[in-house]
């Protein structure tokens, strides 16, 4: 590698890549039993660490957790996951209005079933939300096709106290007991159970349980929030960005940072997603953006169907794919400081997302070894380097101060195992 300061930043975010160790890989955790030589190389030239990215009192999520890696700080600048998706699709939200994420997902004897309703495809998908907007559409309630089974639904009116549940964290759960709650809660509860009536006997659904998938037989509301209001990735640090993703959450803190989004054909945000393709893309946006911002959603999706060796598929395909090119062009080039870092855990046993401090690599000019054999999450716990404060992450990394002794004294503490 070139011996020149640093003029371009690239970061890969495998979603949900960390887990704990699993019986079925030999006592493994999936990243650590996947085969990832290039991210075996980031830990043995640059430095590896933990890195708080879900505060304390915060339910964990990519929405929190990607907000801290960029640098902001959630307990500022944080009005719910629904309205960062609603960026991203262009959905305009005035003062009196709340976006709602709206799944679609399969309920069966008084239970929800699927958080996606079996990954309905957006063609499909859509037709049951414009069937929804042609039923329950007004001047109070607007519907919005997404991507998948993710979609908006926009409220206008006084703000409802709701207390809501990710349908993912609930699966299997009797609806009595995860349905919204709180003093709002019966109005948005009401038009859920309504969804149901009108979605079940849908002809989009009939044609699903005829071919033996799962029916897309009601809305799940949940993650509201209103417009938010954040300072731009060039205004905190005077980079310009660019964002790589399928996922609109992502899109939309992208969008309000001030990068370029840059649409990846066969991207899918599933575990199908087209991975190479994504690595050229980010190879390719190195020459016109300072920092090019990476997001994978494949192993996430992996944690949440409680697929270990899914899992480590995803997080193979990753290494090899999208981080061993971007390695590659990098130490070609020279000047270009490189960091992997899945955003939170999603543990297979859990089949949610948890918010444990998650290991993180950095590399390129400025960062010195840590002397990790290799990228995992005993290796991080044992090497000593511990960010509490995340939102303080991206400071770092552009600044390369991952090299500073002093970030070593507030570890969360040694384990057992690791090979720093």
């Amino acid at each position: 590698m070139k011996n020149r300061p640093a003029d371009k930043w690239v970061i890969v975010v495998p979603d949900g890549m960390y887990d704990y160790p699993q019986e079925s890989l030999g006592g493994l955790t999936p990243l650590e039993a996947a085969s990832t030589p290039a991210m075996d190389r980031l830990a043995r030239e640059g430095a590896v660490g933990l890195l708080q990215t879900v505060p304390a009192g915060v339910k964990p999520g990519s929405d929190v957790a990607i907000l801290t890696i960029v640098g902001c700080d959630v307990k500022r600048f944080y009005t719910g996951r629904a309205p960062l998706e609603a960026v991203a699709m262009g959905i305009e939200l005035a003062d009196d209005e709340r976006a709602f994420r709206m799944n679609l997902v399969t309920v069966a004897d008084g239970r929800l079933e699927d958080f996606s309703a079996g990954h309905i495809e957006t063609g499909e998908a859509r037709v049951l939300v414009e069937a929804l907007q042609e039923a329950f559409g007004s001047d109070r309630y607007s519907f919005y096709t997404g991507v998948g089974y993710r979609h908006i639904m926009k409220r206008k009116g006084e703000a409802l106290d709701v207390r809501s549940f990710p349908p993912h964290d609930v699966m299997g759960k009797v609806l009595g007991e995860i349905l919204p709650s709180g003093p709002g809660a019966a109005e948005i509860v009401g038009l859920m159970k309504r969804s149901q009536g009108l979605l079940e006997s849908h002809p989009v659904n009939v044609g699903r349980r005829e071919r033996g998938e799962k029916s897309a037989n009601m809305i799940w509301l949940w993650g509201d929030g209103p417009r938010p209001r954040m300072p731009s990735f060039q205004e905190s640090f005077g980079l310009s960005g660019a964002c790589i993703t399928a996922v609109d959450l992502i899109r939309g803190i992208g969008i309000l940072l001030g990068w370029k989004h840059i649409a990846v054909k066969g991207a899918t945000g599933y575990l199908d997603t087209d991975y190479a393709a994504k690595g050229e893309a980010a190879v390719w946006a190195m020459e016109g953006h300072d920092l090019v911002f990476v997001h994978i959603e494949a192993p996430d999706e992996a944690g949440h169907e409680g697929d270990a060796r899914a899992k480590c598929e995803s997080i193979a395909r990753v290494d090899e794919l999208i981080v061993e090119p971007i390695l590659r062009a990098a130490a070609k080039r020279g000047g270009t400081r490189f960091a992997v870092l899945g955003d939170h855990f999603t543990p297979v046993k859990l089949r949610t997302h948890s918010g444990e401090p998650v290991p993180f690599a950095v590399w390129g000019p400025g960062i010195s070894s840590s002397g990790c054999a290799g990228f995992g999450e005993r290796s991080a716990r044992s090497s000593g380097l511990f960010v509490e404060e995340g939102h303080q992450f991206m400071e770092r990394f552009i600044g390369g101060e991952f090299h500073d002794p002093g970030a070593r004294e507030k570890s969360p503490g040694r384990r057992r195992g690791g090979g720093c």
